[in-house]
């Protein structure tokens, strides 16, 4: 394996061998109201929404993981049955890799072979600024075509990239570029944090720009700093275990980046909720704060490859609905008037 493909099979290695939580998920702090008086039959709860003028069985997205290396075929493919079986979105890793390595295009454009309602490319925020619009127009179509993805989301994913003995930490005119990329591109681009979050000054920035979605990827569910501060570990470079484990809590929790980008875009841009959701409840309380659909990533990580991730959505869409009834909410929309306690207890 070269360099790259290394990299990408340590980050999923680690996720499942060792505790990379945050110390605290955020979204333990909203409650839901219960209703005591739902009015309504449990076989009336409709999942259905429209997204980026798509129609989704259900309001969650298979968060990108991987991809890149050898293993991660046999994942995506596992991911992309479940979104095909029950019609939701689908995301990929970071595609940087069968750029550079065309064999492994394939851990990739797997998912193609599945009806995905919505697919989504991946690419970091860090290689467009080193690459310049020209050369990231021409490789951001050759991502698109790679899976045949119907959004491609840019990854803020600057912590890690600082964090990490290998990263790139180059920032400067990264809107610019992000702005540029959407204006020319023939489909919707969006802004994916992965794990820091969105403060309410960057969602207005980003309410200025051609961006059409906001993945707010929040502080909740995995840190990559952790992922990093292992990983480093693992060269014995103390260095950077040092910077990751320091940095292990850093960000803005996923519920109140939520409320960041709808109150500084006065709820003009789709918001993905990711960031720690771990169950249906976690979803309905992404949608109850204002997010039009949840992102899903660890959660789904084992499942998929022991072969079980229809069954595990299945479960989670059964909490939503559950959370739904008992809420009195008929159908997505009326989670959204659902009353709702956020409190954060950190």
């Amino acid at each position: 394996m070269n360099q790259i493909e290394n990299r990408k099979d340590e980050h999923v290695r680690i996720s499942l061998e060792k505790d990379v939580s945050t110390n605290h998920n955020y979204w333990d702090d909203v409650i839901l109201i219960h209703n005591a008086l739902p009015e309504l039959n449990f076989e009336e709860i409709d999942l259905e929404i429209e997204f980026f003028k798509k129609k989704l069985g259900a309001p969650i997205i298979i968060s990108g993981m991987t991809g890149g290396y050898a293993k991660a075929k046999s994942i995506n493919e596992n991911l992309a049955k479940a979104a095909e079986n029950f019609q939701i979105g689908m995301g990929v890793g970071s595609q940087r890799a069968a750029l550079e390595s065309s064999e492994l295009k394939h851990t990739y454009s797997v998912v193609k072979d599945y009806d995905i309602p919505i697919r989504i490319a991946n690419i970091g925020a860090s290689q467009i600024v080193l690459w310049g619009h020209k050369k990231t127009l021409e490789y951001a179509n050759i991502m698109i075509d790679m899976i045949d993805a119907d959004i491609l989301a840019v990854c803020l994913n600057f912590l890690q990239e600082a964090v990490q003995f290998e990263g790139e930490t180059q920032a400067k005119g990264c809107l610019k570029e992000i702005d540029l990329l959407a204006k020319d591109l023939d489909i919707p681009v969006i802004v994916k944090e992965s794990g820091a979050g969105i403060s309410f000054d960057v969602a207005q920035r980003i309410s200025k720009t051609n961006i059409s979605g906001v993945d707010v990827g929040g502080l909740s569910g995995t840190s990559f700093a952790a992922i990093e501060h292992y990983r480093a570990e693992i060269y014995s470079n103390k260095l950077y275990s040092r910077v990751g484990e320091t940095f292990w809590n850093w960000g803005i929790s996923t519920p109140k980046s939520i409320l960041n980008v709808g109150e500084a875009t006065n709820w003009r841009l789709p918001i993905i909720a990711t960031g720690g959701i771990r169950n249906g409840l976690d979803v309905a309380k992404s949608l109850a704060l204002g997010a039009n659909s949840a992102g899903i990533a660890r959660a789904l990580l084992k499942p998929a490859i022991e072969g079980n991730a229809i069954s595990e959505i299945d479960i989670i869409i059964r909490e939503l609905k559950t959370a739904m009834f008992l809420t009195g909410s008929k159908n997505i929309a009326k989670m959204r008037e659902v009353e709702v306690l956020y409190e954060p207890k950190i």
